[in-house]
């Protein structure tokens, strides 16, 4: 596919900016690669000018620019052909699509699989091999459900929605439209409710329900847990990565994105927009304010404002964190001088 035409289709798709491109050179590109990786008839991206050194000593055909003259000129005279957008990475996602298309089974029923007769089956919908479908179950148009997938009694599942393989749905969940479960996911099982009593721990039923909305995303072998009453929800759009645990009673707003290994206690509220960087960890029954981001290990037992960004464990003001982080490494010197400090008070007394 030439440059050309790879820029007509993505002129197609972006309504937001226009693209400058250096129409001098008009490459045929066969596929996309990182930059350090790329080979001849392939394009790749530069975010921004501390990446300007990569220009210098990729193979790549044609690059993706931010919208920076020095780097225009540096590809130039390389030889690179080059298009300049506002936004790099969402141009060269956009590109990987018209490259790579995910692997999409044919609409139909694999005679292996285990549906009961009073589940309600929409239109074009792919159920893999040893999928087990119980009753009182409906799904809707388009639904691709992969190999081995197991659906609990009374779930909903939207129009379009993909269930990857192995990953499991309990008894009431609803699933919106659009939404990936991907493998080794559970959603809606009961959560961790147990009373203590004199003579041991009383389980307490999980009788609530899990919903997603539209459009929601759950990576590998995370969890979605069903509380006791009520319901545990996330908001459309958000993005859940592997190996994420989410508490009975949670509610995560809308267009929030959550990193691998984070998770949250019962009863958390999560505001819409929120980022939450990998190994943070939420308190039970705290409130996450809107746009809110939490960095990499962020361990938060209390309250944050909406748009704060806060770092370590007990989670402080990011700002605060820096100026903490910069005294901890001296500790041991500041330690040494107020020793020093206190012998010397010491002896003019």
């Amino acid at each position: 596919m030439l440059l050309s035409e790879i820029v007509s289709k993505l002129h197609n798709s972006i309504k937001s900016h226009s693209l400058t491109v250096n129409s001098e050179i008009n490459p045929d590109i066969e596929g996309v690669a990182a930059i350090d990786e790329a080979t001849t008839g392939t394009i790749s991206y530069v975010e921004g000018g501390k990446f300007a050194s990569f220009i210098n000593s990729t193979a790549a055909s044609a690059l993706i620019l931010p919208l920076d003259e020095k780097l225009h000129i540096q590809a130039t005279e390389r030889g690179i052909a080059w298009v300049a957008t506002p936004e790099p990475r969402l141009l060269f996602a956009q590109t990987i699509a018209l490259f790579y298309r995910p692997y999409k089974p044919q609409p139909t029923i694999h005679p292996s699989a285990v549906i009961d007769p009073t589940a309600k089956i929409g239109e074009n919908v792919s159920i893999g091999a040893h999928v087990v479908i119980s009753e009182n179950v409906e799904i809707g148009n388009g639904v691709i459900i992969h190999p081995n997938v197991v659906i609990y009694p009374d779930v909903k599942i939207g129009d379009r929605t993909t269930l990857h393989a192995n990953c499991s749905i309990h008894e009431r969940t609803q699933i919106g439209t659009d939404c990936v479960i991907h493998s080794g996911a559970v959603i809606g099982a009961e959560g961790f409710g147990f009373v203590p009593t004199t003579t041991g721990w009383l389980k307490m039923e999980q009788s609530g329900y899990t919903v997603l909305e539209d459009r929601v995303e759950i990576g590998c072998n995370s969890a979605v847990d069903r509380p006791a009453v009520g319901e545990t929800r996330i908001g459309k759009d958000t993005k859940i990565d592997n190996l994420v645990q989410i508490g009975h009673g949670c509610q995560i707003g809308s267009g929030c994105a959550i990193a691998g290994q984070a998770g949250m206690a019962g009863g958390v509220k999560v505001g819409n927009r929120v980022i939450l960087a990998g190994q943070s960890g939420i308190a039970n029954q705290v409130k996450i304010g809107d746009g809110a981001i939490a960095s990499a290990q962020a361990g938060i037992h209390s309250n944050v404002a909406p748009g704060e960004i806060v770092s370590g464990s007990p989670a402080i003001p990011h700002k605060l964190y820096l100026k903490v982080s910069a005294v901890y490494s001296r500790l041991p010197e500041i330690y040494q001088s107020i020793k020093e400090l206190k012998k010397g008070i010491g002896n003019r007394e």
